[in-house]
């Protein structure tokens, strides 16, 4: 059984503040097996976090987060950036076309893109996965919506920290019955539902904390894009 984080940000994201190399020590130092960071849509911190990991005695899986015209979707074991602003269905059949994993976080929070904004349920049973527990939901609602939605449609669960800072990595996890520890293993147990998710609330001023300097760090990079 792998221990597995699954929805974590660098850097390299807008609103994530750390490097590689730091989520690949934190996941380490609370004994993770594997680590994806899932960048919005960007995806080469995630490729470089791949091909450092077993320096740290993880597994790591390349993959993003995807801005598709619905909300994010998390694009699982992806090597080439799936482009933003795609319908739902086409965001999956990008990421499908890869040989990746298409798992929709926090699908029921319209405040953080969850794609339920926009789409129906019968749309939302066409993704691989879902995320049932994101750490950073304040209430727990948003979570316990999407739990009751996977398994009323049986679909296979997930669980992501959706941390933005290095010390948030591991507070949510997906627990993995992986054949061996691999990232193909992994995204094939994905797919076949032997998962199980475990976790503890980001704590609210961390929450904020993430999201306040997300926001600064938003803005200093549209005006030196500007500029």
């Amino acid at each position: 059984m792998l221990s597995v984080e699954l929805h974590a940000h660098s850097s390299l994201s807008y609103d994530g503040r750390d490097d590689v190399d730091l989520l690949l020590e934190q996941a380490a130092a609370v004994g993770l097996d594997a680590l994806a960071i899932t960048d919005h849509d960007e995806i080469d911190a995630s490729l470089d976090a791949a091909a450092k990991a077993a320096d740290y005695g993880l597994v790591g899986i390349p993959g993003m987060e995807v801005s598709s015209a619905a909300g994010h979707v998390l694009a699982l074991g992806v090597r080439e950036r799936v482009p933003a602003g795609l319908s739902f269905v086409e965001t999956l059949d990008r990421i499908r076309e890869q040989g990746g994993v298409a798992v929709v976080p926090h699908p029921f929070q319209k405040s953080r893109s969850g794609v339920m904004a926009k789409i129906g349920e019968e749309e939302l049973t066409e993704a691989d996965a879902i995320e049932v527990y994101n750490s950073r939901l304040l209430t727990g609602r948003g979570n316990r919506k999407a739990r009751r939605f996977a398994e009323r449609h049986g679909l296979p669960q997930t669980a992501g920290s959706d941390a933005h800072i290095s010390e948030m990595v591991g507070q949510a996890v997906t627990l993995i019955d992986a054949d061996e520890p691999t990232a193909e293993a992994v995204l094939d147990a994905i797919l076949d539902g032997r998962t199980s998710v475990e976790g503890k609330r980001t704590p609210w001023h961390v929450s904020f904390r993430q999201a306040a300097g997300g926001a600064k760090r938003r803005v200093k990079n549209r005006l030196a894009s500007f500029w």
